[in-house]
């Protein structure tokens, strides 16, 4: 800083002509282009915007440096820095590490005269599904902004984040179903459906909306392959079917394309997917015009049917939900059902298309009796319009000798009888609290969380509640503010990872727990390590010793352990050619364990494989789809390993059906994720040990199971039911839902019809009046007349980009003297060169009044919006 201050003084005593041409075309050509942008027009705001971005990073550092990966999502924010700082991240990665490479990835973000890096970031972090993400909020949250202007829309990626309350089937695997039943040559001819999937499809060959419910393995991709070819061959000439098939996930989406592709295509019918990787380069509306099947990830259609570009379900024919237990509150199936059930009790004269569920599970909610759970289970049907339930009764022995149910054993095992390693770790967690606290008095006033027991997942909740609180802490003096802030994520980031080492000594070796705090104060000690850290790391080392011995004691070993090796020895010993999942709750028990099963002779006959989560907390986890892929393989077919320990990424549909042992170490989760693990052991003779030294744990368990009987007695009662009494039923509750939905939707803003000026939000010259402006797709804004393109000047656009109807060309900038204000771009819309302006760059002034205001989206500016006609242009 002392440099570039000297440098400036030397620049401001140049006399030579052309200097300040010269500084700029420099900073241009080193990278600074937020800077040469905002010195060339003379306009600090966006660059002065950044300030609170900086803020906030400056008291997030801490938490940043031990989250972050920085090259994971480098290759992302590389446009928001210069070259020679992304080599430096990299090469200080390489040598020190990475958190020293974060702080130096924070450094140069500090320094970034980028307008976008924040919401880059951002996008980088939700990519890479970074829990740091919750704390780095972007104006209201990049998953919540609204696309409304077209540079907006063509500057960032528009992408789509839900979540799943119960995700149920993310195939990693090629083939949901057993590998018998699918291959590439049964794809290409007909292939030979069982008994049971038959039964299964029979309802909805005769044109009923229905809720296929059958266990994962049993091949339900097979019966939606017999149910669409039967619905597309039943039209007579002259008329088409078109399907449309929903998958959550990415990779699941991937897949269904592939099947559906593979055996429909041989038959003549045109199959494509769109997916939120490739919506933005595609036109949907045309896609589905052309293709008589088209496989989507929801969201696509949710976002088309709202901008009217796909007018109606009416398209459809057949819609088929993969995973349809996800059909409930906003999750884009329940979306898409909205707008079904808006036209069905509407009394729309459009056909409505049969709709077709796939689950394993529908579940029952918090349901506590079959009643409750009857009622959970009506709600499902109304919400997808379904008059049947679908399930094996008829042919169930056949189904059970494709899918075995494993048998369940539980095992309460002990615990340690004394901790000497958590006394001394919860003795550093109170020291650091109490430091927190005299930087802090009023701490306990930014959580509610009371009775935080340390090394628990309520302890966790403490941390990331009392971090939230402090991104919002203000207080007079802005230094004190950020000292104290930046203070206390430094604290709480320690407090996390003292609390991580005491869930991995309960559940595994206190060795595993002391290596995963050494290679933790290796790293902060790497990187930028300011006196509190010094201190925070003192205290440890200072223990270090202590905790070392600790974990040599062979009276300190994990009873817990001791049990697992002695069911796995003896499961070996009756079956050498055993094939094994081991769940566990946390990505560090993953590498615990395996470390803990190839450090123990007596278990060498075991080759540990590991399967985590895509998201990345620190260097050492994460797995890309790739790396997934890769693992499975080598469990499934080639045997290079016999055991897989995983996190809950694999109860989640993946096919592994030679597995016959499953263990729940210290693992369970709600009805359907119970069937799901379960599901995991497809092999004849398969067990399923639930190993936990909580009571709670078999308890919650056991209510599972029970409401796993409520789920499968309430079906059986459903389907007793005479059909036209459960419609009417459907009818009743889908009614009441509307009321409620209808009841909550705020009255649309009634717009402003007089004629307001829009002025040059940088020099205030008059623009145009509101009565010139047309909407172009319901999102983009263009102004008519000749006389507003007198008022602005074009300049080449230094991203051009080709989007479906537009070709984004050029900037335009206001054309008076001295001002240059960015107004927004000039685009090639179908066969009109036209601008499009964006509102946040201009001053809205009332005629009559005077009164002028500023609007950041055009949503929030009710004027009367006129759609832009091609005939008005050509006139």
């Amino acid at each position: 800083m002392e440099a570039a201050t000297l440098f400036l003084k030397f620049l401001l005593e140049l006399q030579e002509e052309g200097w300040f041409r010269g500084f700029l075309d420099a900073l241009d050509h080193a990278g600074y282009s937020g800077l040469y942008e905002a010195i060339e027009s003379w306009d600090f705001k966006k660059i002065e915007k950044l300030e609170e971005y900086r803020l906030l990073l400056k008291r997030l550092q801490p938490e940043f440096k031990t989250r972050i990966i920085p090259t994971d999502i480098l290759s992302d924010l590389s446009e928001c820095l210069i070259n020679q700082e992304c080599e430096e991240i990299l090469q200080i990665c390489s040598t020190k590490g990475m958190m020293a490479g974060a702080e130096k990835l924070v450094e140069c973000l500090l320094r970034s005269d980028k307008e976008n890096w924040p919401k880059t970031l951002k996008l980088a972090l939700e990519r890479e599904r970074n829990k740091f993400s919750e704390l780095w909020t972007v104006e209201k949250g990049i998953k919540d902004v609204e696309t409304e202007d077209l540079e907006d829309k063509m500057e960032t990626s528009d992408i789509q984040i839900f979540y799943q309350e119960d995700p149920e089937c993310q195939n990693l695997s090629e083939n949901s179903c057993p590998p018998s039943e699918v291959s590439d040559t049964n794809l290409y001819s007909p292939f030979k459906l069982r008994n049971y999937q038959l039964e299964l499809a029979l309802p909805a060959k005769k044109g009923k909306n229905t809720i296929i419910c059958a266990p994962t393995g049993c091949g339900k991709t097979l019966v939606s392959v017999l149910i669409c070819e039967h619905h597309l061959k039943k039209f007579p000439p002259g008329q088409k079917g078109k399907v449309v098939f929903f998958a959550n996930q990415i990779p699941v989406y991937e897949q269904q394309e592939s099947v559906f592709s593979k055996y429909f295509e041989r038959l003549g019918y045109r199959v494509t997917g769109i997916s939120g990787a490739t919506a933005e380069n595609v036109p949907v509306e045309q896609i589905v015009e052309n293709n008589d099947i088209i496989i989507l990830t929801p969201q696509i259609l949710v976002n088309n049917l709202k901008k009217g570009t796909i007018p109606s379900l009416s398209v459809f024919t057949l819609m088929i939900f993969d995973e349809c237990h996800n059909t409930s509150k906003q999750h884009p199936y329940n979306m898409i059902m909205f707008n079904y059930l808006d036209q069905k009790l509407g009394g729309s004269s459009g056909p409505l298309p049969q709709v077709i569920g796939l689950t394993a599970s529908v579940g029952v909610g918090d349901a506590k009796d079959t009643d409750e759970a009857l009622d959970y289970i009506c709600k499902l049907c109304a919400s997808l319009d379904a008059s049947v339930i679908a399930t094996v009764k008829d042919n169930l022995e056949e189904l059970e000798q494709v899918v075995y149910k494993p048998q369940k054993f539980f095992r309460k095992v002990e615990s340690r009888v004394s901790d000497k390693f958590k006394c001394i770790i919860a003795q550093l967690m109170r020291d650091t609290e109490s430091l927190a606290k005299r930087i802090c008095k009023d701490l306990e006033s930014f959580s509610q969380i009371q009775n935080r027991e340390f090394g628990t997942q309520k302890y966790e909740q403490w941390i990331v509640t009392v971090q939230k609180a402090c991104m919002v802490f203000q207080m007079p003096d802005k230094d004190e503010e950020s000292r104290i802030c930046k203070a206390l994520f430094l604290y709480t980031s320690h407090l996390r990872k003292y609390n991580d080492a005491l869930i991995i000594s309960e559940h595994a070796r206190v060795k595993d727990a002391l290596d995963y705090l050494k290679d933790f104060f290796s790293n902060v000690r790497a990187a930028g390590f300011d006196e509190t850290e010094q201190d925070l790391t003192q205290r440890f080392e200072e223990k270090l010793q202590e905790l070392e011995s600790v974990s040599r004691d062979p009276s300190n070993e994990n009873p817990k352990l001791e049990d697992l090796r002695f069911i796995l020895q003896e499961e070996y010993h009756l079956n050498p050619e055993t094939i094994t999942i081991l769940f566990v709750k946390t990505r560090a028990l993953v590498d615990a364990l395996k470390n803990w099963i190839e450090g123990n002779p007596k278990l060498s006959f075991l080759k540990p494989g590991i399967l985590t989560g895509r998201g990345k907390t620190n260097q050492n986890t994460g797995m890309t789809l790739p790396a997934q892929k890769c693992i499975l393989d080598a469990f499934k077919v080639n045997g290079d390993h016999n055991i897989l320990i995983a996190t809950s990424v694999a109860d989640e549909g993946i096919d592994i059906a030679q597995c016959n042992l499953v263990i729940l170490y210290e693992y369970v989760g709600n009805v359907i994720k119970m069937i799901q693990t379960r599901g995991r052991g497809r092999a004849r003779g398969s067990k399923c040990f639930l190993l936990t030294s909580n009571a709670g744990v078999i308890e919650k368990e056991q209510i599972n199971m029970y409401k796993e009987k409520m789920m499968n007695d309430s079906i059986l009662r459903l389907q007793t039911w005479d059909e036209a009494v459960f419609r009417e039923k459907i009818l009743h509750i889908q009614t009441h839902e509307k009321l409620i939905r209808d009841s909550q939707e705020k009255p649309k803003p009634v717009p402003d019809k007089e004629n307001k000026k829009l002025l040059c939000g940088k020099c205030k010259a008059l623009v145009c009046y509101t009565a010139d402006i047309r909407v172009i797709e319901e999102c983009h804004y263009t102004v008519l007349g000749d006389a507003f393109k007198e008022c602005f000047v074009r300049r080449p656009h230094p991203k051009p980009k080709k989007f479906p109807n537009f070709d984004k060309r050029e900037k335009i900038f206001c054309a008076r003297q001295n001002c240059s204000h960015d107004w927004g771009i000039h685009v090639k819309y179908k066969t009109f060169e036209i601008p499009v302006i964006k509102i946040e760059s201009f001053v809205v002034e009332d005629i009559a009044t005077g009164v002028q205001t500023l609007y950041s989206k055009w949503k929030d500016f009710h004027f009367e919006k006129i759609p832009f006609d091609p005939a008005e242009m050509a006139n």
